[in-house]
Formats: C-alpha cells, structure tokens, sequence
C-alpha cells in the first residue's frame, strides 16, 4: 500500500470508531482487526501504520470528530504536517484538503469530562498523560517461576516495590515461552499495587466481587501463595470463563466461581457473608484512567452512563461490605480519575456505614487523595487509579 492508500484506510477505521462510539458499538481494536481481515492485501508494515495512524488520530480528537477525514486533519493540525502531502487525490488516496473543511477539536476530551476532570483535581499535565502510548507491564508468577522465571528475549526495566518488569509497548510478550508456561503476567503495575493494597496472606478467605477475566485473582492467588480460599465472582460470563484456562496455566488454585446475576448478586454469596478477610471490589467505571490503551473510551463516555457506574459502584460496596468479617478488609480500587467514582464514592461508603473506618498501607507508589491514593501515568508511570481499603470493627 501506498503512503497515501494507508491515510485513506485510516480515515474509513475512523469513521467506524465514531460511529460506534456514537452508538455503542465494537472498540477500535475490533474494527481494526476486521479492516485488516476484510482487507487481506495489506501488509504486516501496512497494518502496523495503519493501526499507528488510528490511534495517534483518535489521541489528537478531543470531542467526538464529525468524520474520520477531519478525524484525521485534527492530527495533522496538531503537528503532523508530513500527512498533509499524501492528500493527493491520486489512486487509493484521500482528495485534497480544501479550505473549507471541518478539522476536529483537539483537547484532553470532551468539555464536559474535561470539567469533571478539571472539578477532581487532574492537572493538565497527568490529564495529557492520559494518552500516552502505555508500555508493556509484566508479573511474575511466584506460583511457578518461584525465584527463576527462565530465560527471557529482553531484559526488562524491574518495577521497583513490585515483583515484575516493565518493556517498551508492542513488546511480543505473548510469543515468550515463558508466557506460555505461565511463568510471567501481563498486568499493569497500577493492576499490581492494588493487588498489594489488598494485604492477601497464605490462609485468608479473599473475595475478588468484580474479577473479570481473572488477572487480579492470580495475583491474589499468588500472594496467598496456593494456601487459603480464593473466590472469584462476576456478572459477565464470558470475561469469568477465561479465569480457569489462565488458573491453570498460572497453577492459581480457585476456590469458587460464582456467576453473579446483576440485582442478586447478595444472595448467590450469601454463603460467603460475614466470613471474609479480604473482598476487593475492582469495580465497573468510567475506565478515565486507561485512556492509554482505549483513547476513544473519553467518546463513548456520557454523565448519563457515568451516573449508572456510581450507582452500581455504591451497590457493590454495601454488597461486599456484608460479605467481610470482624477485623477484615475492604479494598476499593477503579481505573478513574473521577471523585465521583474514587474519593467521593468512598468518603460516602465510610459516611453510610459505621464502625468501618480507612484502613490503606503503604504502597510503593501513588499520591494521598481523600482517604486513598491516586495512581497517574504523569506521576507514577502506570494506568489512572484510585485504591482505598477499609477495616471493619
């Protein structure tokens, strides 16, 4: 493909990815794969710049583009004036630029989310660290690699204060043999200090309300080192049925999986209530925080769905609250930098709820913001978090 064919597919993605954020549709990551699948001349180097070109695109839009041409003049308006000379018009390549054509804002996101931002005290400078290219975060898996997680192709840089190390984005960790063995993780390391915000020991009954996929449960398993009960629960199936490949692969032993319907998830762990030491809640929110690696998440985002997040955010704490015993532990963690989601969500756990009270240790990074921490890419050089941890009376 040429120089110019490449910006035209970029430009026709882009209009699939307004769309769907429009509408509610596939991620960006899915309409990209089904460009490339739809369109198999294209090369690995062509599906490298094109994929490149989308996402530096959709970094440079603040509010949702009208299209994906302006999409794409946006970019260039914001400094990427190599792009201009590829709109030739000339075989697969998008027409020429004309005066009058609408070119999208630029900005962290749309105004009314930068002013929540703005109102939960981001500074511009850990507001544009939001979309940064993230690199490449990895555990180890002390369940298997015990001290020697084999021979790796990269080093690595060691994330200080946490068992894994971190490579440049785009690394090809998923081909390692180490991988494969279940030696190492891909985990953030904002994923990995709230896994240690939780304080899970060998023989505790640990809870993870909201596990998805799994990723904290291993870690949990890990610092439980095999020894205790670990239960993992959620509401989506098809997320909590890739946790017991990943088990056994990580060897991370699994107490229960519990398939929460939403509404009645109290009763499905009613076996579970007053019995345990630790329940984290890595609960459902804006996802402010992982704009790094899902930049057209700030266009999906609307106040009406960011007030159904909270009051299911809430919802969860009182049920796992319930569930934690005399002298256990609560932690709350979301990947936002949003107080209605994080200081004031939990500041409002502790006012409804007597004889709890905060109860957060020392962690290797963050910053004190309300009675938990704040995670940012500016700051700590991780994904957007907010982790508190309660003690019971």
């Amino acid at each position: 493909m040429t120089p110019s064919a490449r910006v035209q597919a970029a430009i026709e993605i882009l209009d699939g990815v307004i769309h769907a954020a429009r509408h509610q549709g596939p991620p960006a990551d899915r309409l990209i794969a089904q460009w490339f699948k739809d369109h198999r001349f294209a090369g690995s180097k062509d599906k490298r710049a094109i994929r490149e070109l989308v996402y530096d695109t959709i970094r440079a839009c603040g509010p949702v583009p009208s299209s994906g041409r302006a999409a794409m003049l946006g970019l260039i308006a914001d400094g990427r004036e190599d792009l201009r000379a590829l709109f030739d018009g000339e075989g697969y390549g998008p027409p020429p630029i004309r005066e009058d054509e609408a070119i999208a804002e630029g900005g962290i996101a749309p105004e009314w989310l930068e002013d929540r931002l703005i109102a939960s005290g981001v500074s511009e400078e850990e507001a544009a660290s939001l979309l940064s290219r993230a690199p490449l975060d990895m555990r180890i898996n002390r369940l298997k690699a015990g001290g020697d997680f084999g021979d790796l192709p990269e080093a690595g840089e060691p994330l200080v204060g946490l068992d894994g190390l971190r490579f440049p984005a785009g690394t090809p960790v998923e081909e390692w043999s180490a991988y494969a063995n279940g030696l190492i993780e891909v985990q953030d390391a904002g994923s990995q200090i709230a896994c240690l915000a939780v304080g899970a020991a060998p023989g505790d009954t640990v809870i993870d309300l909201c596990a998805g996929a799994g990723g904290k449960t291993l870690a949990l398993a890990a610092a439980m080192a095999n020894k205790g009960t670990l239960v993992a629960a959620d509401t989506d199936r098809r997320r909590l049925s890739q946790l017991g490949p990943r088990a056994e692969r990580a060897v991370a032993v699994i107490a229960d999986t519990i398939l929460l319907n939403p509404g009645e998830e109290a009763e499905a762990l009613a076996e579970w209530a007053g019995k345990a030491d630790h329940v984290l809640i890595d609960a459902p929110c804006s996802g402010t925080g992982t704009w790094r690696r899902n930049p057209e998440a700030r266009w999906r985002l609307t106040p009406r769905e960011l007030e159904r997040l909270t009051a299911i955010q809430s919802r969860l704490l009182d049920i796992g609250a319930a569930l934690v015993k005399p002298g256990g532990h609560l932690t709350y963690v979301t990947c936002s930098l949003l107080d209605e989601e994080g200081k004031g969500q939990f500041a409002a756990f502790l006012a409804r709820h007597s004889g709890w009270h905060a109860s957060l240790p020392d962690l290797p990074r963050g910053t004190a913001h309300g009675d938990g921490i704040r995670l940012t890419p500016a700051k700590d050089g991780t994904d957007g978090f907010f982790i508190a941890r309660a003690e019971k009376a």
